[in-house]
C-alpha cells in the first residue's frame, strides 16, 4: 500500500437532515476526500447535501437500504483507485477524530473494525439492553463459525484496503450486510483488526424500519443473511481460511493506533439511517 496512502471517507445517509450537516463538518475536519451516498433521501437532506461544495455525491433515486449504500461506497472506492476506504456513519454514533487510528491500522491489516465493547465492559452496559443482546448473539454465532474473536459485528466505524474490497461480492442490502462482509473477509483471508471506540447513542428509540423495530424479526433476519452468505461460500467449493483470519484477528487486536434500513433479502424496508446494533 502506498504511504501516505490515498484515503476516501465515505458516509451511508437516509433521511438525517438533523445530523448531516454538523457530522459532515466534523468529518471534514480530519479527511481530504469524502463521499456521501444518498440513499433516497426524503426530508431534505438532498438539498443540504446539494448545498455543499466539499464532498462528493452519489445519489440512489430510492431508498435501496444500508448495505446498498455500503456497496456503492466499496463500488466508488475500487473504480477511484483509492488505497483505504473508511466508513462512518452519519447519525453521530462514531467520532470523526478516530478516522487518523483505522487508517494507521490499516498499515497491519486488511480490514479493522471499530469495537464499542473491546476492553470496556463498562460502556456496555449503557447500551439499549435490546440491542446489546443481539448483537451478543449475533457476534458469537458468527465467532463459533467463521473461528474468530470478534466483539461487536455491526459496528459501521471501518477502515478497509480496497484492493481487499474488490475481492468481496456482496449481495445484501440491508442492514444485514456486515454479516456478509464478515463471511467474505474470512473467506478471502483478510488481516482484521479491531479497535475500541466510545459508544454513543445520541437517539437511543431511533428505529430500524418497518418489521424489523421487533427484535425478534430483527434477530431472525440476521440469522437469515449469515446462513445465506454461509451457504453462498459453501456451493464455491473454497473453504474460508478461517484459522488464517482468526489467528490475524488475535494478532491485530491488541494494537491500539494512537450500529441495524432494510431493504433486506425477503423484505423492503425503508431506511439506511445507522443504528448500529
Amino acid at each position: 500500500m502506498n504511504y501516505p496512502p490515498r484515503v476516501l471517507t465515505a458516509l451511508p445517509v437516509y433521511n438525517e437532515a438533523a445530523h448531516v450537516n454538523p457530522v459532515l463538518n466534523e468529518v471534514m475536519r480530519y479527511a481530504d476526500d469524502v463521499l456521501v451516498v444518498d440513499d433516497g433521501a426524503t426530508d431534505g437532506t438532498s438539498d443540504l447535501l446539494a448545498a455543499r461544495t466539499d464532498i462528493r455525491i452519489v445519489r440512489h433515486d430510492k431508498n435501496r437500504g444500508y448495505g446498498a449504500a455500503l456497496k456503492t461506497a466499496f463500488d466508488f472506492a475500487i473504480a477511484s483507485g483509492y488505497d483505504v476506504l473508511v466508513t462512518i456513519d452519519c447519525d453521530g454514533q462514531h467520532e470523526p477524530q478516530r478516522i487518523g487510528q483505522l487508517i494507521a491500522a490499516c498499515r497491519d491489516a486488511d480490514m479493522v473494525s471499530g469495537s464499542r465493547y473491546l476492553r470496556n465492559q463498562e460502556q456496555a452496559q449503557r447500551a439499549p439492553a435490546e440491542r446489546r443482546q443481539i448483537n451478543i448473539q449475533i457476534t458469537r454465532e458468527i465467532n463459533e463459525r467463521l473461528g474468530l474473536s470478534l466483539t461487536d459485528a455491526f459496528c459501521g466505524f471501518k477502515a478497509y484496503r480496497v484492493p481487499a474490497l474488490a475481492k468481496f461480492t456482496i449481495t445484501e442490502p440491508g442492514y444485514g450486510m456486515p454479516i456478509e462482509v464478515w463471511v467474505q473477509a474470512v473467506h478471502h483471508g483478510l488481516r482484521i483488526v479491531e479497535l475500541p471506540v466510545p459508544l454513543i447513542y445520541l437517539e437511543e428509540e431511533r428505529s430500524f424500519g418497518g418489521s424489523l423495530d421487533d427484535g425478534r424479526k430483527r434477530l431472525d433476519y440476521y440469522h437469515r443473511v449469515l446462513d445465506t452468505a454461509m451457504a453462498a461460500i459453501e456451493n464455491s467449493n473454497a473453504a474460508p481460511d478461517s484459522q488464517q483470519a482468526a489467528d490475524a484477528l488475535d494478532d491485530g487486536r491488541s494494537k491500539d493506533a494512537g450500529d441495524e434500513s432494510d431493504d433486506s433479502v425477503s423484505e423492503k424496508l425503508p431506511g439506511t439511517g445507522c443504528t448500529c446494533g
